[in-house]
């Protein structure tokens, strides 16, 4: 991205935050049903990649469902986004209104044991919202990471933000970020990571739906070093105003083969619940970029 187009993405992150937050609520939510739509119907690249990633999930879609799919998860998408731009504004009763958990004890007696918990979830519903939920209904903190950003001021924002909001953000900064997380985890406390996409050399293959995904390592490694429980979690819409969850049970540490062997079985298994969650409310999978292999050019590098 050149220097302008990093100062023009900056500048209107900082009017939705600056701007979305003020607008009476139905009025956020009509914005962004409006946005959404205009942004599916122009076709760009965003959508079609949707679009795609939802045939592996919905593979006996027709291309009419397809598309009703994708127009939908476009205004989920933008109803997370509107819902993130006003969660500073919020306050603790409307947070505790706005989501509902189920077997939610795996992660209060998994704290409440002391030996800290890995909670990890892929890019479902609002995250952001999930994590103000935990710092302010529940009155629990946590640390997560955040992916460097462009330009330099955007990641600044995210950070600050996430910051307003109760959460330790670690920069994506490899070993050092492994270690802090590492740290707070030995303490007894909690770590939240999105952990359904990882095109780096260090992710794990997985089989997801019936084809070859890279997602990070982090959180079994996490839990293999530390002894914290791992958490998998999902996240959806239900046509209410009200987010739903579920905390699911304990991925266990195997019991023989090397850190990487161990590492690549829990991965596994997060990535089934992640897929059985992704195929109930395929709609609200948030996952407009690249994440299947076979999708890859080697080339152009993800993004492309």
């Amino acid at each position: 991205m050149s220097a302008v187009g990093e100062r023009l993405t900056d500048a209107l992150y900082g009017l939705g935050w600056s701007a979305v937050k003020k607008l009476p609520e139905p009025v956020a939510a009509g914005l962004g049903r409006r946005i959404a739509d205009t942004a599916w119907k122009r076709r760009g690249t965003g959508v079609l990649r949707l679009e795609a990633n939802l045939a592996r999930v919905v593979p006996d879609a027709s291309p009419a469902r397809l598309a009703e799919l994708s127009k939908a998860g476009m205004r989920s998408y933008m109803r997370y986004w509107m819902e993130s731009f006003r969660l500073p504004a919020w306050s603790v009763e409307r947070v505790k209104d706005a989501v509902e958990i189920k077997d939610l004890h795996h992660l209060t007696e998994g704290l409440a044991a002391g030996k800290g918990v890995v909670l990890a979830l892929p890019h479902l519903a609002n995250w952001d919202l999930a994590g103000v939920w935990s710092t302010r209904a529940l009155g629990v903190p946590f640390t997560t990471v955040a992916e460097r950003l462009k330009p330099e001021s955007l990641y600044d924002r995210f950070v600050a933000y996430r910051e307003s909001l109760g959460m330790e953000v670690v920069p994506h900064t490899g070993g050092a970020a492994f270690g802090t997380l590492a740290r707070r985890l030995r303490a007894g406390g909690l770590v939240c990571l999105v952990a359904d996409r990882d095109l780096s050399a260090s992710g794990v293959e997985v089989t997801f739906f019936g084809e070859t995904a890279r997602m990070p390592a982090g959180p079994a490694m996490l839990a293999q070093q530390t002894g914290a429980l791992l958490l998998p979690a999902t996240l959806w819409y239900d046509g209410t105003s009200v987010m739903k969850g579920r905390v699911h049970p304990p991925v266990d540490v195997p019991p023989t083969g090397t850190r990487r062997e161990k590492a690549t079985v829990m991965t596994q298994a997060l990535a089934d619940v992640f897929a059985a969650g992704i195929a109930d409310h395929p709609e609200d999978w948030h996952m407009l970029q690249r994440l299947w292999l076979a999708d890859l050019d080697p080339a152009k590098g993800p993004e492309a």
